[in-house]
């Protein structure tokens, strides 16, 4: 079993991430959660979970080991497959669904894309005590500094990274929300929900970027440099934070 990664981010997408270990692109499917702290081209440490198909080796990535062993411990329960795992620990928390359970909250887990009410009421009927409570769950997992992986990692990683340079924030956003489950249209509400919010930060962003820009140029001018000061690529909505917004936005509908 491949118990972590460790290694240099080098591509991030809303469907999971590649991590260069060693000179070896390992494509890994990741929680929002875990996306949300990986940053290309910075180093990152993540836990794993390695699901062995007869057709695919698919490596899981989690900013925790509680949250590694909760995706693990869900798909004791029946019915409960890798992907509807991973759609779980995007709307809940570990702890956020040990509450959900311990409460018997079938109506809180019927959120999930995938689970209807008898599926649910299975959930809580497998996995009551199994979990944990809160309190008990551990944190000695690793933060991140952090679909299916087939053939070589370095021909996946090269497919993603094309693919990510046609597509717009939105365009991840959406193929995110649709691969943990999310109708298009639902996904298409959320993105016009929290557009108006992301579009305002990127600005702010933008703006003290612009300033420490000039701030720069204008040391620069005080040292005798005749070189051009740094410039600054306009900031784009990171797709990360979008992905958990709106999922934050359907998850309150």
């Amino acid at each position: 079993m491949i118990a972590h990664l460790d290694g240099v981010v080098a591509v991030v997408a809303p469907e999971g991430a590649v991590i260069d270990v060693g000179g070896v692109g390992l494509l890994v499917q990741c929680s929002p959660g875990t996306l949300a702290g990986l940053r290309p081209g910075e180093r990152a440490k993540v836990s794993t979970s390695l699901v062995v198909r007869e057709d695919a080796l698919t490596l899981y990535g989690f900013s925790s080991d509680d949250e590694r062993n909760t995706f693990e411990l869900l798909q004791t329960a029946t019915g409960i497959g890798p992907r509807l795992a991973l759609a779980m620990l995007a709307t809940f928390s570990p702890d956020g669904l040990r509450r959900a359970v311990a409460a018997e909250d079938v109506t809180a887990l019927t959120s999930v894309p995938g689970i209807g009410r008898k599926g649910a009421q299975r959930i809580v009927l497998e996995l009551a005590g199994r979990l944990g409570s809160p309190a008990d769950s551990g944190r000695a997992g690793h933060g991140p500094g952090a679909p299916g992986a087939t053939g070589a990692a370095g021909t996946g990683a090269e497919g993603l990274a094309a693919r990510l340079g046609t597509l717009t924030w939105r365009d991840q956003v959406r193929a995110g929300l649709v691969n943990l489950g999310w109708q298009a249209r639902d996904a298409d509400q959320a993105i016009a929900m929290v557009e108006p919010d992301l579009l305002a930060a990127t600005r702010t962003g933008r703006a003290e970027q612009d300033a420490a820009g000039a701030a720069d140029a204008a040391i620069a001018a005080d040292a005798g440099s005749d070189g051009s000061g740094p410039g600054h690529a306009n900031p784009e909505v990171d797709v990360a934070v979008a992905l958990r917004a709106a999922l934050r936005a359907l998850g309150r509908r």
